[in-house]
């Protein structure tokens, strides 16, 4: 995580070694869940049981101190963590978390007037990726920039916004001031390289531009109910740029999207957790089996489930040994990581989960299943004989393959549970040999990925953010705001989805 200066549709099909009953993984998440919120609350200043002295609204990462220290308040982190916690509360599924969003906005507000390493809130300081808990710069070696905490920071506090009201006094006032600063940064660099989210590679990385295309997708209507019509041009503009680039990732020839462009002297496969957790926090429930923003049920985000997945099959992690090949395994970053002896995540492996619980509830939705020549392996691992096309809900071959693929997405969250910390904690990793809890303990984005993987088990889906119906420009732009030159885009198609849009095979020349 820290840069260290770094079943069958026509027949049977056998889910073997991890393959839980649906009413033990039921009885784990109704146990876990409060178990999760409260681990996540305690690591919010001021008065969270371990955060550590943190100021008001800031989140500490973990409340390790030592091997790792991470007594440190992340941007990415800690947006994600409000994302969740501001769906909850909108949700009305927790009515008693306005004080703390708002305490969070308030920090964040801080925070971005702090000069840091990485510049001024003018000159570049919005790419700082952490802070100390007291608001200050950490002035220490890092990885920096980070282009992705900008994006987060934003979509958490516009969501919120969104939900308050255009015109809503604290929305005008206090949000969006603070928003135009973020979308204004992205909508500048997203052009430029940066720290990929393990804060280990420089160069362009498929998560950052993903959540920064959404950023100012959403951004753009934002702006426009704030009655600033030029920023909201200005953001759409980018946004299409970004969307353009984001294809440039997606690989046809292995079916997957790489984690990284532009590495430099890093030599990677590519497969990396970074392209599933691009999928769970890019979803829109309106934008259906969309390939082009990568939504959860896309063909292409399917593939790439499987190949990433598949990655860490086999003898990578001796806890994975045996695990049939159809059936869920522990989940790390990426094959090639040696940090703190490159083990499985808890929130990787939980992503994996949330990933297919979210296409379950789109072909829900949908009333179908679309199977393509791209995700027809990821279809093949619970049946041999299924071949492309558009399977119905009245059919019986949907009912059984949305009940392996339930299966087949409980057994990650099974992991979870079996390797889980003494009374339900949640480290960063848990070791590759046996399972223990190892690297930062109580990590709070391991928290918050438990929870909204129960949530997505549960249908709770978050809102959309205006994924629908996009198209990729002819024509990428490769510069952010302040301009920059063109390249050609060839398109071919590959496939029709079920709502009528296009899956598209991009192949790009020269960008960058």
């Amino acid at each position: 995580m820290r840069w260290i200066s770094c079943l069958s549709l026509f027949g049977t099909v056998a889910l073997a070694i991890v393959h839980p009953r649906q009413s033990t993984v039921d009885s784990f998440i109704a146990s876990e869940s409060p178990i999760a919120k409260a681990g996540l609350l305690a690591n919010i200043g001021h008065d969270g049981s371990k955060d550590q002295g943190a100021k008001s609204g800031v989140v500490i990462a973990s409340p390790s101190t030592s091997n790792p220290d991470y007594v440190y308040a992340w941007t990415r982190d800690s947006s994600l963590v409000f994302k969740l916690l501001v769906d909850q509360y909108i949700g009305g599924r927790d009515t008693t978390l306005q004080t703390q969003i708002q305490n969070w906005v308030a920090s964040q507000g801080r925070i971005q007037q702090v000069s840091n390493p990485s510049g001024t809130v003018s000159t570049g300081g919005l790419g700082e990726p952490k802070f100390n808990i007291d608001e200050t710069a950490f002035t220490g070696a890092w990885g920096r920039p980070q282009r992705d905490g900008p994006a987060l920071r934003a979509t958490t506090m516009m969501t919120y916004g969104t939900y308050l009201g255009a015109s809503n006094s604290y929305t005008t006032g206090t949000i969006w001031p603070y928003v135009k600063l973020d979308l204004d940064y992205v909508a500048n660099n997203w052009n430029n390289t940066g720290f990929d989210l393990w804060e280990e590679v420089s160069g362009s990385s498929f998560f950052t531009i993903a959540v920064q295309h959404r950023a100012l997708r959403q951004g753009a209507a934002f702006a426009t109910a704030q009655g600033d019509s030029t920023r909201a041009a200005s953001y759409a503009t980018q946004a299409a740029n970004l969307l353009c680039f984001l294809q440039s990732f997606w690989n046809p020839n292995s079916n997957f999207a790489s984690a990284n462009v532009n590495g430099g002297s890093v030599v990677r496969s590519g497969l990396d957790a970074n392209t599933i957790l691009t999928s769970i926090h890019t979803f829109d429930p309106a934008a259906g089996c969309d390939a082009t923003t990568f939504q959860p049920c896309s063909d292409a985000a399917l593939a790439n489930h499987k190949a990433v997945v598949d990655s860490f099959r086999g003898s990578l992690y001796a806890i994975n040994s045996g695990i049939a090949s159809n059936a869920a395994v522990a989940v790390g970053r990426y094959k090639e990581d040696s940090y703190y002896n490159g083990n499985p995540w808890y929130l990787c492996t939980l992503a994996a989960a949330e990933q297919l619980y979210d296409a379950l509830y789109q072909w829900n939705k949908l009333d179908q299943i679309p199977v393509t020549a791209r995700s027809l392996a990821f279809f093949q691992q619970f049946s041999s004989t299924i071949t492309t096309g558009n399977y119905s809900s009245s059919s019986t071959q949907y009912s059984t393959v949305t009940a392996a693929v339930k299966t087949y997405a409980d057994g990650f969250v099974a992991i979870v549970q079996k390797y889980i910390g003494t009374n339900g904690a949640l480290a960063e990793q848990f070791a590759k040999s046996n399972g223990a809890p190892t690297s930062a303990a109580d990590l709070t984005w391991s928290y918050a990925s438990a929870l909204t993987a129960f949530e997505a088990r549960n249908s709770t889906v978050p809102s959309s953010w205006g994924a629908s119906g996009l198209t990729v420009p002819a024509t990428c732009l490769r510069g952010g705001s302040g301009g920059g030159g063109t390249v050609a885009v060839t398109f071919t198609e590959t496939a029709t989805t079920v709502y009528g849009g296009k899956s598209l095979q991009i192949k790009f020349q020269g960008l960058i």
